[in-house]
């Protein structure tokens, strides 16, 4: 007995040194930034609708017309926060963006008129964007080849990890259900921000000296704009992005609206979810180390979704425990295709990427990601849920025809490479 705790504590402290303290100074910032701001999101998730709603006293076409508005600004945010961080480094445009929606989600609290609210989730959901691209052009910037894919793997498996144990204390705020809860969670949010701030502000070098393969260059030798290949792929990245409002938004209506599972399995099926992305992703990343494999993995990632958009059909009929069961079967394909895509999607931005312009190339890619979140919730409610089947099946094509026309054009420019 004794000898199983000590491994059990080897294994938990071995876990604990790998994520959460690496040898690299970047990488440790980095690790310790995204557990801050990953238990922010995780409580703004669980209680900021029910804020704004019940506390702010906005009605809900108002908040969910001011987040699409602030999605399409984000579009353009993700895409100019990559020549900020070409003009003034990665590291400082992540550093004012971070404390920049931290002051943002503190200013939910003062917002007492529609306009108002559009404009500070504008500020809040744009600096989201701008967080992004710029923690993808320091990952570029200061780590190399497989490293660079890897980085991102740990990261998003601590984001995934760090977002349910926020959730997890947002639910102290949901079951007290008063005012003053939901305004204390609120302004955590934005402390938490603030405090992912503070480890980003001692990191030095890298990051900000240069392109890890090579020395700066003044001017850049391509322009994503003009780069038909890579404009292309993140078009695609932006189809295959739809699935995280498939799950996060088709998913639970359609589980409410046309099937007999109680509504609670929605909760467990994102924790299923959640527990493949943090516990495999790193894994996903390590089969998408070039641009052969990731442009295979983005393809199984297509077929994986049209396989559970299929299931998430198929459940709509049948007892109880057996709907039940196929939307477990379904998440677990879809959260499979979840990593391999954004394993492969890490690949191909960092490996089609013009290094000596890398804040411009992962700005066009951000923006894909921004796209596709924008655009995701119209799509899988105008298919999926207001047609059903048919809705199901034209979404498992989509999936299908972006992974595989992905996959062509990688290996087309492979070929091209080559040659």
């Amino acid at each position: 007995m004794v000898l199983l705790a000590n491994r059990s504590e080897s294994r938990a402290a071995g876990w604990v040194r790998r994520y959460l303290r690496p040898d690299d100074p970047v990488a440790r910032a980095l690790t310790w930034a995204t557990v801050s701001s990953s238990l922010s999101r995780g409580v703004f998730f669980s209680v900021s609708v029910l804020f704004f709603t019940r506390v702010a006293g906005f009605t809900a076409t108002t908040v969910g017309f001011g987040l699409t508005v602030a999605g399409a600004v984000a579009v353009a945010a993700a895409l100019g926060a990559g020549y900020l961080a070409r003009r003034f480094g990665a590291r400082r445009v992540l550093l004012v963006t971070t404390a920049g929606q931290g002051l943002a989600l503190v200013a939910y609290l003062l917002v007492r008129t529609p306009a108002a609210f559009v404009l500070v989730a504008c500020a809040a959901v744009g600096q989201q964007a701008m967080q992004r691209t710029a923690l993808t052009t320091m990952i570029a910037e200061s780590f190399v080849g497989p490293d660079r894919v890897e980085i991102r793997a740990r990261l998003r498996a601590i984001t995934n990890a760090f977002i349910g144990v926020g959730t997890a204390l947002a639910a102290i705020a949901l079951a007290i259900d008063t005012k003053s809860a939901y305004l204390l969670a609120m302004l955590a949010t934005g402390a938490l921000l603030l405090v992912s701030a503070l480890p980003l502000r001692r990191v030095k070098g890298t990051a900000e000296a240069g392109v890890a393969d090579g020395p700066r260059t003044t001017e850049p030798r391509r322009s994503p704009l003009l780069d038909r290949t890579y404009l292309m792929v993140t078009g695609l990245y932006a189809v295959m992005a739809m699935q995280f409002s498939l799950l996060t938004v088709g998913v639970p209506l359609w589980v409410a609206g046309s099937t007999r599972a109680p509504t609670v399995t929605v909760a467990a099926l994102l924790a299923v979810n959640t527990a493949i992305v943090s516990l495999l992703q790193i894994w996903a990343a390590r089969g998408a180390r070039d641009l052969r494999s990731a442009g295979c993995a983005v393809a199984g990632a297509g077929a994986l979704l049209a396989l559970a958009c299929g299931l998430y059909a198929a459940a709509a009929h049948g007892a109880i425990a057996a709907v039940v069961t196929v939307l477990a079967l379904a998440t677990v394909a879809h959260s499979f295709a979840e990593i391999l895509s954004e394993a492969g999607s890490w690949t191909l931005a960092f490996e089609l990427a013009d290094p000596a312009n890398a804040g411009a190339y992962q700005g066009v890619s951000q923006t894909g990601a921004a796209l596709g979140s924008m655009l995701a919730p119209l799509v899988v409610t105008a298919t999926a849920i207001e047609h059903g089947l048919a809705g199901w099946a034209v979404l498992g094509v989509l999936f299908l025809l972006a992974g595989s026309s992905t996959m062509a054009l990688v290996h087309r420019q492979v070929r091209r490479a080559a040659a």
